[in-house]
């Protein structure tokens, strides 16, 4: 059977990603892009229904799994209608403040909807190692976590790099609020005992570069994830697609629920 699927900033980078290899999917339909305000679809030569309005979209697409990697203010408000309509979606924003997060947790209780910071089956296979390396290594391991992308990435640190600091934190009983470090300039003095850095370097075409360092006494081990391509990513949120179509409400899915 058929997915039916609607792509959200159709126009950007990761929305034509996603599109385009829904087309080449034998076992999903493109039924409809959309775009901001302003933006028109046509050029683009999408052989589907195409629009800047949800309200009108939505409504002609019933049970079509909605993806969408645009802005935290879009995707909650795009949530908002998806919820009204009845339709999954599959959400890859990254940069939500926790009020949009709480809304989307909300909103999950009426209508099926997963989101995570990554697609990449690799992070997410990461993601279950590190907690137990970081059990292993014990106390006396200071913990790094530095990121790479493009210039034209708006937050920072990535939503992956935060994940991947909440999976140590979570790991050695800490809160991240109170031990993330993110800025370090000055005769700062030496590191906190309970520290966790998180750098960000942007630059280029970088399509994602995220690297764990444990720094221990005589050693280092470092576990590096890199993204190739965005078809990574894409791949991975239309993998969440096709496991959304059958999902129920009730909790807002990430990626191990998928895997």
């Amino acid at each position: 059977m058929s997915v039916s699927i609607i792509v959200m900033g159709a126009a950007g980078r990761m929305g034509s990603t996603v599109a385009r290899l829904v087309g080449e999917a034998g076992d999903m339909t493109l039924a409809a892009v959309a775009e901001r305000s302003g933006v028109n679809l046509s050029r683009f030569g999408y052989d589907c229904l195409a629009g800047n309005n949800v309200e009108d979209l939505f409504p002609q697409c019933p049970k079509a799994v909605v993806v969408d990697f645009t802005s935290p203010e879009a995707s909650v408000a795009t949530a908002k209608c998806a919820v009204k309509y009845g339709n999954p979606m599959v959400i890859g924003t990254t940069g939500f403040n926790p009020g949009q997060r709480a809304e989307l947790e909300e909103y999950a209780r009426s209508a099926p909807l997963f989101w995570s910071p990554n697609m990449s089956v690799g992070v997410h296979v990461l993601l279950k190692v590190i907690p137990e390396l970081t059990r292993l290594l014990g106390g006396s391991y200071d913990v790094d976590i530095l990121e790479l992308h493009h210039n034209r990435k708006k937050d920072a640190p990535s939503g992956t790099a935060l994940r991947l600091a909440e999976c140590v934190a979570e790991a050695k009983a800490w809160q991240l609020a109170e031990t993330g470090c993110y800025h370090r300039e000055g005769i700062i003095g030496e590191r906190p005992k309970r520290e966790i850095g998180v750098q960000a370097v942007r630059g280029g075409d970088i399509v994602g570069v995220h690297t764990v360092y444990f720094m221990g006494p005589g050693e280092r081990i470092e576990l590096t994830h890199q993204a190739h391509s965005r078809e990574n990513f894409a791949q991975g949120a239309l993998r969440a697609a096709r496991w959304m179509a059958g999902a129920r409400p009730g909790k807002l899915y990430s990626m191990p629920d998928v895997l």
